[in-house]
């Protein structure tokens, strides 16, 4: 799932978003293919291509309740000058029993019920006296319900071309067609069509298992009782949700105080279910930045270069991150900063690709796009870094909402896009077009 980290930058080296993550999307690895029962795939992404066995509808089918009849016993029929058909039963869906209708005879048909030998056509039954004898009737009785069971005669008021309102074998899918191709994620539709075709099972990449983790004394889980200097932690619920938007399996740890040997054995207890650990806090340069004292040091014993490398990024917000492996199966850990609006920023730069990544996926980003700044005033960005600002985007505009803050979660609630200012770029004029991250 990774190898480790090839570092080439000193310690004083300022990277660049890029370079952060080409190193992650070099590292991260595609997780090994496994087969899974249909709704254990659901979101999954497919190995192989699928071809389909059995055409679809494997027979010609009745789209309607109606009656199954041959063209010419019905040609001109009109409510003044009926057809009059002998009705010799009954053809419902799953029923194994053939009818065969010859010249003025009909059957009753139900709606995907085969099309029996003979018939050519299906008149609806609204075309027709049901049976009874009274005018057009507006649906068909249930056979126990009815009179005249399937025997009897029934008028039918309309002619029908032939083929009319029939299915054909194999208008949906044919036998050999390719169904699905490597590559795609299964949503419901694509597990319609595979359990359609016979696939009981699927040959898929599994979703990622992600263990989210936040760190810092003065976090307070929602519902509790905030004391002073407490903060609720949203980091950790935010990211869990991204991470499961992203299309990973993903665990919420309770935020760890500020010990490094908790945290160190906080983190060793989670490796078990973990495809990719994130943790949020601590990777700055305070006395108490537990996540960088507890993990520097952590490297994997069989693989020289592997374990947590911390770095400072040319952009804002998200400065600080870590990045590396851990663990005897070096699992990728990426460690963001705290303040909640670079951990989310951060998150869709480097950590959604590289759950993309582990399911296999080509295409990891977000979807970006060319926009208009709407604003009151130019936005200002500092010089040599590449910032990053929350907006709204509709038809082709994109507007700023909240300020430049690392803190705003109540703008970034009302955010669904990113407006990227360039490392070189200090000032954007209201009118100016910018690149757009798409969130949403």
């Amino acid at each position: 799932m990774s190898t480790a980290v090839t570092r080439t930058a000193g310690p004083d080296h300022l990277w660049t978003v890029d370079e952060h993550l080409e190193d992650i999307l070099a590292t991260v690895r595609p997780l090994d293919p496994i087969e899974l029962q249909l709704l254990d795939a659901q979101g999954c992404v497919l190995v192989e291509d699928i071809t389909v066995p059995v055409s679809l509808p494997p027979f010609d089918n009745s789209s309607m309740d109606g009656y199954a009849v041959r063209v010419t016993d019905v040609a001109g029929a009109s409510e003044e000058y009926p057809a009059v058909l002998t009705v010799i039963g009954d053809v419902a869906a799953g029923q194994a029993e053939s009818l065969h209708v010859g010249p003025g005879e009909t059957a009753r048909i139900m709606t995907g019920a085969p099309l029996p030998p003979g018939a050519e056509a299906v008149v609806p039954v609204e075309w027709t006296d049901g049976g009874l004898g009274e005018g057009p009737v507006t649906g068909m009785r249930a056979r126990s319900q009815s009179p005249e069971g399937a025997g009897g005669h029934v008028h039918v008021y309309r002619s029908a071309e032939a083929r009319a309102h029939v299915r054909a074998q194999g208008s949906d899918v044919k036998a050999g067609d390719r169904a699905l191709e490597a590559g795609t994620v299964l949503g419901p539709p694509q597990i319609a069509l595979l359990a359609a075709i016979g696939r009981g099972t699927v040959r898929v990449r599994p979703r990622p298992r992600v263990v989210v983790m936040s760190t810092g004394s003065e976090l307070v889980q929602p519902d509790e009782q905030l004391g002073n200097g407490q903060i609720y932690d949203s980091n950790s619920f935010a990211l869990t949700a991204a991470a499961r938007d992203a299309g990973a399996i993903a665990y919420r740890v309770g935020a760890v105080a500020d010990d490094a040997e908790t945290l160190r054995s906080t983190i060793e207890d989670q490796l078990v279910r973990a495809d990719l650990m994130v943790t949020t806090g601590g990777v700055s340069v305070g006395a108490y930045d537990v996540v960088k004292e507890a993990l520097s040091s952590v490297g994997d014993e069989d693989e020289e270069g592997a374990g947590i490398d911390f770095r400072k990024l040319a952009m804002q917000p998200g400065k600080p991150q870590g990045f590396g492996s851990i663990g005897p199966d070096h699992i990728p850990l990426l460690a963001l900063p705290g303040n909640p609006v670079s951990s989310y920023v951060s998150f869709e730069l480097f950590v959604r690709p590289a759950i993309r990544t582990l399911m296999g996926l080509d295409d990891v980003h977000r979807p970006r796009t060319r926009a208009t700044l709407t604003a009151d005033k130019a936005l200002t960005s500092p010089k040599g870094r590449r910032q990053f600002l929350r907006g709204t985007y509709a038809d082709g505009a994109v507007t700023p909402v909240g300020g430049a803050g690392s803190h705003l979660v109540a703008a970034l609630a009302l955010a669904d896009a990113l407006i990227v200012v360039p490392e070189n770029v200090e000032s954007v004029e209201p009118g100016t077009e910018v690149d757009v991250v798409l969130l949403g």
